[in-house]
C-alpha cells in the first residue's frame, strides 16, 4: 500500500489531467 501511496502521489498531475479517481486509474493502468 505504501508503495501505491508513493506511486500515486508520483503521478498525481497525470491523474489530475485525466480527471480520474486513484481507483479508476489503478484499474485502468493495471
Amino acid at each position: 500500500i505504501d508503495n501505491f501511496i508513493a506511486w500515486y502521489n508520483f503521478d498525481r498531475p497525470q491523474l489530475k489531467l485525466k480527471g480520474m479517481t486513484p481507483i479508476e486509474y489503478r484499474q485502468t493502468y493495471l
